[in-house]
């Protein structure tokens, strides 16, 4: 096998591995057989710790069933479920790998109680986790926490302002466990992204001069060019990178892969997720912000993503009072008087509730939306089933410190995350559930490596990449 000119191994964890990282997908989307397989092809493979899967003795997947009465105490349940399920995919990931390549576990900053369980998962897993992944967030406490148990950490960031603001805060303290930048480009990029509110989503930037900035940070600051910047997000074909390898410019760069690991033998995903995946066409993964932690994120616009765009949009706006514009009262979909709305939202409202949209809900940004009876009670559902999976939600309005509540009104325009994460990595419809994505997944239809059906192993894949394809 030739390798791609100018690749070459980088240092790290103190072994020569290949700049190639397997980009950690949770829930249940990475795991210790993807990850395992993907290090002992000479890479960085990734465990997701958020909220993992552990096994009973017989080896099947444990579910993650909340007893408890209280939010409180489930969020507790799932800290204990998300510390077991990432040490036995560390665990058994370490072995597959058998000494090569490495092992890295990725956690989301706003995942709820993500510094209990990413120390409760490297204090059990010394040894065998060369790095933390974290992004999602601005993971000050990285650092910190990477310090105490001598790992290295990789934050993910989208800017290079946003690196300058870590770097000044806490990790200039622990400059020496830094070991790379990862760069996620948050219009490319699966799953959530760190788009900011000075950048348009509808407007793509061309992520070349926004890794040469977040290089030109990290020089300023010191960081040496031999600490790799991980291009992620848009990556398929290594060729396509050929004039950032070895480019004095840029300094190292490694990549790192999180959709095309999807559609391997060893993908933990089931079968009609990666089914699906082979028929996506071009502008078929939506950059959303529907998801209750506040950011943007990408996924496949299935139906599940389509009933959300649908339900925003049988949205009005009203004040309590008679002001401005707002000069009738609502008269269909809610209790009382106090829902004042313009002339034209009132009749907008009244044909919803006659195609059977007949609940109107209020979100926290004085609108109501208009719902059925299922939807109404599928949300309240939801809602009070909350298991505080993340350090703030928007759907139920939980925070997982302090009085556990955001004092924000719940927002029924969102959706619960982690129900819908765990139903469909264990088999639940493709349909009705997130289906995260890049979005360069359209290419598993037209790369020809794919063709016949064909899904390589992990190694084949590697292989595959190092080559340029």
């Amino acid at each position: 096998m030739s390798v791609f000119k100018g690749l070459k191994p980088i240092v790290y964890g103190g072994r020569e591995v290949w700049p190639l990282v397997e980009g950690g997908k949770g829930v249940a989307a990475t795991n210790h057989l993807s990850s395992g397989a993907w290090a002992a092809a000479g890479g960085i493979g990734t465990v997701s710790a958020v909220n993992a899967d552990s096994y009973d003795a017989e080896g099947k997947i444990v579910p993650q069933i909340y007893n408890a009465l209280t939010r409180k105490e489930r969020h507790e349940e799932l800290i204990r479920y998300a510390i077991d399920g990432a040490v036995e995919q560390v665990r058994r990931a370490y072995d597959i790998a058998s000494g090569k390549g490495a092992i890295n576990i990725n956690v989301l900053w706003e995942m709820g109680g993500a510094q209990q369980v990413l120390e409760g998962v490297l204090e059990k897993t010394r040894g065998m986790v060369t790095g933390v992944t974290c992004g999602a967030g601005m993971p000050y406490k990285l650092s910190e926490i990477a310090a105490r148990f001598n790992v290295h950490y990789l934050p993910i960031v989208s800017s290079g302002r946003a690196f300058r603001a870590l770097w000044k805060r806490a990790y200039h303290k622990v400059s020496h466990l830094l070991a790379a930048v990862v760069y996620e480009d948050p219009w490319l990029a699966g799953g959530h992204n760190g788009l900011s509110n000075a950048e348009d989503p509808r407007k793509p930037e061309d992520p070349y001069p926004r890794v040469k900035a977040l290089r030109d940070t990290m020089r300023a600051e010191g960081v040496s060019d031999d600490v790799p910047i991980v291009m992620a997000g848009g990556v398929w074909f290594l060729r396509e990178w050929e004039n950032w390898i070895d480019n004095p410019e840029l300094g190292s760069i490694a990549f790192q892969f999180g959709t095309r690991p999807l559609l391997t033998a060893e993908s933990p995903i089931p079968q009609g997720w990666k089914d699906h995946l082979r028929t996506l066409d071009p502008g078929d993964v939506l950059l959303h912000r529907f998801s209750p932690t506040g950011f943007y994120s990408s996924a496949v616009r299935n139906p599940f993503l389509r009933s959300l765009e649908a339900r925003s949009e049988r949205q009005v706006p009203y004040s309590k009072v008679s002001a401005g514009e707002h000069t009738v009262q609502l008269d269909v979909g809610v209790k009382g008087k106090n829902f004042w709305v313009t002339p034209a939202d009132l009749e907008r409202a009244r044909g919803w509730v006659a195609a059977g949209y007949t609940h109107a809900l209020r979100t926290p940004d004085d609108t109501v939306v208009f719902v059925t009876t299922t939807e109404r009670e599928g949300i309240r559902k939801d809602q009070a089933d909350c298991m505080g999976c993340l350090s703030h939600c928007g759907f139920s309005s939980w925070k997982d410190h302090d009085d556990y509540s955001t004092g924000r009104l719940a927002d029924p325009r969102s959706f619960c995350i982690q129900k819908t994460l765990q139903d469909i990595a264990h088999g639940g419809d493709i349909d009705q559930n997130l289906m995260f994505a890049g979005h360069a997944a359209y290419r598993f239809k037209q790369d020809p490596f794919y063709s016949n059906n064909f899904t390589p192993t992990v190694k084949q894949l590697v292989d595959r990449i190092l080559t340029g394809d």
